[in-house]
Protein backbone atom coordinates (compact mmCIF):
# COMPACT_ATOMS: atom_id res chain seq x y z
CA UNK A 1 0.00 0.00 0.00
CA UNK A 2 2.42 2.54 0.77
CA UNK A 3 4.32 1.92 -2.44
CA UNK A 4 1.28 2.69 -4.49
CA UNK A 5 0.65 5.82 -2.81
CA UNK A 6 4.12 6.85 -3.03
CA UNK A 7 3.81 5.82 -7.06
CA UNK A 8 0.89 8.07 -7.11
CA UNK A 9 2.63 11.21 -5.15
CA UNK A 10 5.39 10.69 -7.50
CA UNK A 11 2.84 10.71 -10.64
CA UNK A 12 1.25 13.76 -9.72
CA UNK A 13 4.58 15.73 -9.08
CA UNK A 14 5.76 14.79 -12.43
CA UNK A 15 2.39 15.91 -14.00
CA UNK A 16 2.43 19.11 -12.30
CA UNK A 17 5.64 19.77 -13.33
CA UNK A 18 5.33 19.42 -17.11
CA UNK A 19 2.32 21.10 -17.23
CA UNK A 20 4.27 23.95 -15.24
CA UNK A 21 6.77 23.86 -18.26
CA UNK A 22 4.31 23.99 -20.67
CA UNK A 23 2.30 27.35 -19.70
CA UNK A 24 2.93 30.02 -21.87
CA UNK A 25 4.16 33.63 -20.03
CA UNK A 26 3.40 36.70 -21.22
CA UNK A 27 4.84 40.51 -20.92
CA UNK A 28 3.34 42.73 -17.87
CA UNK A 29 1.35 45.80 -19.41
CA UNK A 30 3.31 48.55 -19.31
CA UNK A 31 3.08 50.98 -16.67
CA UNK A 32 0.83 54.22 -16.98
CA UNK A 33 2.52 57.26 -17.38
CA UNK A 34 0.91 60.63 -17.04
CA UNK A 35 1.64 62.00 -20.74
CA UNK A 36 0.02 58.70 -21.81
CA UNK A 37 -3.14 60.48 -20.71
CA UNK A 38 -2.56 63.83 -22.50
CA UNK A 39 -3.58 65.65 -25.23
CA UNK A 40 -2.85 69.07 -26.44
CA UNK A 41 -4.68 69.42 -29.47
CA UNK A 42 -7.11 71.50 -30.39
CA UNK A 43 -6.66 74.14 -27.74
CA UNK A 44 -9.71 75.98 -26.76
CA UNK A 45 -10.50 79.40 -28.38
CA UNK A 46 -9.44 82.27 -26.76
CA UNK A 47 -12.76 84.12 -25.05
CA UNK A 48 -11.77 87.18 -23.46
CA UNK A 49 -14.92 88.07 -20.48
CA UNK A 50 -16.86 90.69 -20.08
CA UNK A 51 -16.88 93.16 -17.34
CA UNK A 52 -20.09 93.26 -15.00
CA UNK A 53 -18.84 96.71 -13.97
CA UNK A 54 -18.98 97.84 -17.61
CA UNK A 55 -21.97 95.61 -18.70
CA UNK A 56 -19.83 94.57 -21.71
CA UNK A 57 -20.37 91.24 -23.11
CA UNK A 58 -17.29 87.96 -23.68
CA UNK A 59 -15.65 88.99 -26.87
CA UNK A 60 -17.32 86.07 -28.99
CA UNK A 61 -21.19 87.28 -27.57
CA UNK A 62 -23.69 89.04 -30.12
CA UNK A 63 -24.90 91.78 -28.48
CA UNK A 64 -28.45 92.31 -28.86
CA UNK A 65 -28.59 95.11 -27.27
CA UNK A 66 -26.26 97.45 -25.50
CA UNK A 67 -28.39 100.53 -24.77
CA UNK A 68 -28.00 102.09 -27.65
CA UNK A 69 -30.73 101.40 -29.97
CA UNK A 70 -32.87 97.56 -30.79
CA UNK A 71 -31.57 97.37 -34.23
CA UNK A 72 -30.99 93.48 -33.59
CA UNK A 73 -34.85 93.32 -32.78
CA UNK A 74 -37.77 93.54 -34.79
CA UNK A 75 -41.60 93.62 -34.10
CA UNK A 76 -41.85 89.97 -35.21
CA UNK A 77 -43.66 91.39 -38.89
CA UNK A 78 -40.56 92.47 -40.16
CA UNK A 79 -41.20 96.19 -38.76
CA UNK A 80 -39.28 97.76 -36.51
CA UNK A 81 -39.31 97.47 -32.73
CA UNK A 82 -41.15 100.11 -30.85
CA UNK A 83 -40.36 99.74 -27.25
CA UNK A 84 -38.63 102.76 -25.92
CA UNK A 85 -34.84 102.63 -25.51
CA UNK A 86 -33.98 105.37 -22.67
CA UNK A 87 -31.22 106.03 -20.39
CA UNK A 88 -28.63 102.86 -21.40
CA UNK A 89 -31.86 100.80 -21.14
CA UNK A 90 -35.03 99.45 -22.88
CA UNK A 91 -38.78 99.48 -21.27
CA UNK A 92 -41.53 97.36 -22.43
CA UNK A 93 -44.28 99.27 -24.82
CA UNK A 94 -47.20 97.16 -24.36
CA UNK A 95 -48.84 99.21 -27.08
CA UNK A 96 -46.39 97.75 -29.33
CA UNK A 97 -46.47 94.23 -29.00
CA UNK A 98 -43.77 91.85 -28.29
CA UNK A 99 -40.02 92.24 -29.70
CA UNK A 100 -38.01 89.58 -31.37
CA UNK A 101 -35.03 88.84 -32.71
CA UNK A 102 -33.75 89.37 -36.34
CA UNK A 103 -30.97 86.30 -35.90
CA UNK A 104 -31.99 82.78 -35.18
CA UNK A 105 -30.14 80.34 -33.06
CA UNK A 106 -29.89 77.02 -32.17
CA UNK A 107 -28.03 75.77 -28.70
CA UNK A 108 -26.83 78.96 -26.81
CA UNK A 109 -25.47 80.79 -23.41
CA UNK A 110 -28.05 84.23 -23.43
CA UNK A 111 -27.48 86.72 -21.17
CA UNK A 112 -30.03 89.54 -19.95
CA UNK A 113 -30.63 91.99 -17.41
CA UNK A 114 -34.21 93.30 -16.36
CA UNK A 115 -35.70 95.58 -13.78
CA UNK A 116 -39.13 95.52 -11.98
CA UNK A 117 -40.09 99.11 -11.24
CA UNK A 118 -40.05 100.60 -7.94
CA UNK A 119 -43.38 100.96 -6.89
CA UNK A 120 -44.94 98.79 -8.72
CA UNK A 121 -48.59 97.48 -8.32
CA UNK A 122 -50.70 94.59 -8.88
CA UNK A 123 -50.40 90.66 -7.70
CA UNK A 124 -49.99 87.58 -8.66
CA UNK A 125 -49.81 87.33 -12.84
CA UNK A 126 -50.70 91.18 -12.77
CA UNK A 127 -47.29 92.41 -11.64
CA UNK A 128 -44.05 93.12 -13.66
CA UNK A 129 -45.07 89.86 -16.43
CA UNK A 130 -42.76 89.49 -18.83
CA UNK A 131 -41.00 86.49 -20.26
CA UNK A 132 -38.22 85.19 -22.80
CA UNK A 133 -38.86 82.54 -25.27
CA UNK A 134 -36.23 80.49 -26.10
CA UNK A 135 -36.46 79.70 -30.07
CA UNK A 136 -39.63 81.53 -30.03
CA UNK A 137 -41.64 78.76 -28.43
CA UNK A 138 -40.42 77.43 -25.14
CA UNK A 139 -40.90 80.56 -22.20
CA UNK A 140 -38.43 81.31 -19.46
CA UNK A 141 -41.21 83.56 -16.97
CA UNK A 142 -40.43 86.62 -15.73
CA UNK A 143 -42.16 87.97 -13.30
CA UNK A 144 -41.96 90.24 -10.20
CA UNK A 145 -42.65 87.51 -6.95
CA UNK A 146 -40.95 89.30 -4.85
CA UNK A 147 -43.22 89.07 -1.48
CA UNK A 148 -45.91 88.42 -4.51
CA UNK A 149 -46.96 84.49 -4.50
CA UNK A 150 -48.91 82.76 -8.09
CA UNK A 151 -48.97 79.41 -9.17
CA UNK A 152 -45.69 77.79 -8.91
CA UNK A 153 -44.77 76.75 -12.69
CA UNK A 154 -45.86 80.39 -13.17
CA UNK A 155 -43.19 82.02 -10.74
CA UNK A 156 -40.33 83.83 -12.01
CA UNK A 157 -37.68 81.31 -13.04
CA UNK A 158 -40.25 78.49 -14.07
CA UNK A 159 -40.43 76.76 -17.70
CA UNK A 160 -44.01 78.56 -18.40
CA UNK A 161 -46.98 76.30 -16.79
CA UNK A 162 -44.58 72.99 -16.86
CA UNK A 163 -41.58 73.25 -14.18
CA UNK A 164 -41.61 75.59 -11.21
CA UNK A 165 -37.51 76.78 -10.21
CA UNK A 166 -36.11 75.63 -7.56
CA UNK A 167 -36.05 78.76 -5.89
CA UNK A 168 -37.13 81.93 -5.89
CA UNK A 169 -34.20 84.74 -5.32
CA UNK A 170 -36.18 87.45 -6.33
CA UNK A 171 -34.76 91.16 -5.91
CA UNK A 172 -36.62 94.15 -4.87
CA UNK A 173 -38.19 95.90 -7.15
CA UNK A 174 -36.17 99.12 -8.37
CA UNK A 175 -32.84 96.51 -8.21
CA UNK A 176 -31.81 94.77 -11.77
CA UNK A 177 -32.57 91.36 -11.74
CA UNK A 178 -30.00 89.04 -14.17
CA UNK A 179 -30.48 86.03 -16.15
CA UNK A 180 -28.01 83.37 -17.47
CA UNK A 181 -29.67 81.00 -19.53
CA UNK A 182 -28.20 78.18 -21.00
CA UNK A 183 -30.22 76.18 -23.62
CA UNK A 184 -29.77 73.22 -25.68
CA UNK A 185 -31.70 72.71 -28.63
CA UNK A 186 -34.24 70.10 -29.53
CA UNK A 187 -33.44 67.14 -32.30
CA UNK A 188 -36.62 65.61 -34.01
CA UNK A 189 -37.35 62.11 -35.28
CA UNK A 190 -38.80 62.02 -38.58
CA UNK A 191 -42.31 61.71 -37.44
CA UNK A 192 -41.94 65.10 -35.87
CA UNK A 193 -41.65 63.82 -32.13
CA UNK A 194 -38.27 64.43 -29.82
CA UNK A 195 -35.61 62.62 -30.34
CA UNK A 196 -34.01 64.71 -27.78
CA UNK A 197 -36.06 66.75 -25.65
CA UNK A 198 -35.04 70.35 -25.58
CA UNK A 199 -33.28 71.28 -22.06
CA UNK A 200 -32.60 74.38 -20.43
CA UNK A 201 -30.16 76.00 -17.07
CA UNK A 202 -31.58 78.97 -15.64
CA UNK A 203 -29.26 80.88 -13.06
CA UNK A 204 -31.35 83.94 -11.47
CA UNK A 205 -29.50 86.78 -9.67
CA UNK A 206 -26.41 83.99 -8.60
CA UNK A 207 -28.82 81.12 -8.27
CA UNK A 208 -29.56 78.16 -9.93
CA UNK A 209 -33.13 77.79 -10.27
CA UNK A 210 -33.86 74.95 -13.42
CA UNK A 211 -31.11 72.46 -13.31
CA UNK A 212 -30.84 70.88 -17.21
CA UNK A 213 -34.55 71.04 -17.31
CA UNK A 214 -35.88 69.01 -19.94
CA UNK A 215 -38.44 71.03 -21.71
CA UNK A 216 -41.97 68.89 -22.67
CA UNK A 217 -43.22 71.35 -25.81
CA UNK A 218 -44.42 74.57 -26.58
CA UNK A 219 -45.37 76.40 -23.43
CA UNK A 220 -49.08 77.15 -23.63
CA UNK A 221 -50.50 79.37 -22.27
CA UNK A 222 -54.39 77.04 -22.08
CA UNK A 223 -53.62 73.57 -23.03
CA UNK A 224 -50.89 70.70 -22.81
CA UNK A 225 -47.76 71.23 -24.21
CA UNK A 226 -47.40 70.60 -28.09
CA UNK A 227 -44.46 69.37 -29.84
CA UNK A 228 -43.93 70.91 -33.40
CA UNK A 229 -40.72 70.22 -35.41
CA UNK A 230 -38.69 73.32 -36.08
CA UNK A 231 -35.12 74.64 -36.34
CA UNK A 232 -33.03 77.46 -35.31
CA UNK A 233 -35.46 80.11 -34.13
CA UNK A 234 -35.13 84.05 -32.65
CA UNK A 235 -36.05 85.10 -29.03
CA UNK A 236 -38.82 86.78 -27.85
CA UNK A 237 -39.04 89.65 -25.14
CA UNK A 238 -42.90 89.13 -23.99
CA UNK A 239 -45.00 92.29 -23.91
CA UNK A 240 -47.86 91.20 -21.51
CA UNK A 241 -50.62 92.68 -21.25
CA UNK A 242 -51.39 93.00 -17.52
CA UNK A 243 -52.11 96.53 -15.84
CA UNK A 244 -48.89 96.97 -14.01
CA UNK A 245 -45.87 99.45 -14.83
CA UNK A 246 -43.45 97.90 -18.01
CA UNK A 247 -40.30 96.35 -16.91
CA UNK A 248 -37.26 97.13 -18.17
CA UNK A 249 -34.23 95.36 -19.31
CA UNK A 250 -30.48 96.10 -19.86
CA UNK A 251 -27.41 94.67 -21.45
CA UNK A 252 -28.34 91.36 -23.56
CA UNK A 253 -26.28 89.13 -25.08
CA UNK A 254 -25.75 85.74 -26.76
CA UNK A 255 -23.32 83.21 -27.51
CA UNK A 256 -24.17 80.63 -29.71
CA UNK A 257 -23.37 76.86 -28.96
CA UNK A 258 -22.21 74.44 -31.34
Amino acid sequence: MKHIITGLTLSLWTFSALFAQEQKTYPEQEPMGPKMTEYWTPQPKVVTPGDILTNTAPSDAIVLFDGKNLSQWTNGKGGDAGWRVHDGIVTVDKSKGDIVTRQSFGSFQLHLEWCVPQGITGSSQGRGNSGVFLQDRYEVQILDNYQNETYVNGYVGAIYKQTPPMANPMRKPGEWNVYDIIYTAPVFKEDGSFLYHPYVTVILNGVLVQNHTEIWGTTEYIGLPKVKPHGDGPLRLQAHGDKSEPISFRNIWVRPLK
